[in-house]
């Protein structure tokens, strides 16, 4: 039965979409295993803090002894295995909450150093690689990167190389950004860590975590990652939360992170929650089952589109390391044809068509599809893309997979009544 029929999405299509399914009952299956080991890890690290019902309450002012804030920081340290964290409506998004960990912790002669090649377009005006004030550059730090090989592993050799006496932090995005590279495993991260510390045991190493939470059993600061940060309107905020970020890590670097976040002296001791902790706590409970769904959603694109003969990275075999599912459709008019699908089978702004354009920190056009309840929230089910080669699509989130399988039917199906398909 054609359950999606009303959407405009033929039997035919329909059916593609139930024969990938029926090879996946065993991924699915391991993916709700790690769901459920990751929801006992998150009630426990609710207990331990012992989360009430006055950790709720809104505060005024300063902020002073918000009870609320700092239990929910506390419960994030535990959950993260880490020493501290920074948890905040004020952090505005991922780059934010990245910006804040980066210009905390490193100082005026320091070296920023990236052993997984260039980062995510944003980060480069946080940099000043594209010239931006008061990026780390103006502020008199330098920069350094070894890239990935052309399988899309490290190059040890580059890296050992690249690491010299002024390297303080070493920055690892885990997630691809726009380009078609494997995301790093925990374990890949929790190897590159320990070949760095061998090199030099007191570099800060800090993990760009955004759209990986809670996919794997353990997370990097686990393995030994010092420092860790991402957004909350991504995979750690299950869809409730409407804006902040979170870093977590040692305390000393987390207590700069306050200082740079709020105010020299002020710290972490400072910051109302406005009245959205309920949903920053019930959105960390959500996060593991809601994670589950957008990886299911993930591994059943990548098995649709290439059972069409598209590439998708990773593939529909390949290990999940993060929610982000990558496309190489190899046309701009393929591109906006998935995104106006994905857009179409939103249950907010689903009339709104999706187009290319101008966005800050990037240098190419960008084209969005997200018909959100959280605007920009890339947990729910959003598409985007930049208008240049090789022309992928980069697909996420879900918050249930069956939402996420309508999105990936009316993509598909957008493409073949255009002709792009057939």
């Amino acid at each position: 039965m054609n359950g999606f029929y009303e959407f405009g999405i033929s039997d035919k299509t329909y059916e593609i979409g139930e024969k990938a399914l029926k090879k996946l009952k065993e991924r699915f299956d391991e993916i709700d295993n790690i769901a459920e080991a990751n929801q006992a890890k998150v009630i426990k690290s609710m207990q331990d803090a012992k989360v009430g019902s006055h950790c709720f309450v809104p505060s005024t002012g300063y902020g002073y002894d918000d009870a609320g804030r700092d239990t929910l920081e506390e419960v994030y340290a535990n959950c993260f295995k880490t020493e501290a964290a920074l948890v905040r409506p004020q952090i505005t998004c991922g780059t934010h909450a990245i910006a804040t960990a980066l210009l905390a912790n490193l100082l005026p002669g320091d070296e920023l150093f990236s052993p997984v090649g260039r980062p995510y377009d944003t980060l480069e005006s946080v940099i000043g690689l594209r010239p931006s004030p008061c990026s780390l550059i103006e502020n008199g730090v330098t920069y350094a990167e070894a890239d990935l090989l052309p399988d899309g592993t490290f190059d040890y050799e580059a890296i050992k190389k690249g690491i010299n006496e002024r390297t303080k932090v070493v920055t690892i995005q885990r997630s691809k950004g726009y380009k078609m590279r494997p995301t790093f495993s925990v374990k890949q991260i929790g190897e590159l860590i320990s070949f760095i510390k061998n090199i030099k045991p007191d570099v800060i190493c800090f993990v760009d975590n955004c759209y990986g939470e809670f996919v794997e059993l353990c997370e990097p600061t686990e393995v030994g990652a010092d420092l860790m940060a991402g957004s909350l309107i991504k995979n750690p905020g299950g869809g409730l939360a409407a804006s902040g970020g979170y870093i977590v890590g040692k305390k000393e670097l987390i207590d700069r992170c306050g200082y740079r976040l709020n105010s020299p002296g002020l710290g972490k001791e400072v910051g109302i929650n406005f009245g959205v902790l309920q949903s920053f706590y019930q959105g960390l409970f959500f996060a593991p089952t809601v994670v589950a769904s957008a990886v299911k959603g993930a591994i059943f694109a990548a098995n649709v589109f290439e059972g069409l003969g598209y590439e998708a990275v990773p593939n529909s075999t390949e290990s999940r390391h993060d929610i982000v599912q990558s496309i190489r459709l190899g046309t701009q008019e393929g591109v906006i044809a998935f995104c106006e699908g994905i857009q179409a089978a939103a249950a907010v702004d689903s009339y709104a068509t999706p187009i290319p354009g101008p966005m800050p920190g990037y240098d190419s056009e960008i084209i969005m599809a997200a018909g959100a309840f959280v605007q920009g929230s890339s947990i729910e089910l959003t598409a985007d893309a930049p208008m240049r080669e090789p022309y992928a699509v980069y697909f996420q989130g879900g918050l249930t997979f069956a939402h996420a399988k309508l999105g990936i039917l009316k993509a598909l199906q957008n493409m073949v009544d255009k002709g792009i398909i057939k």
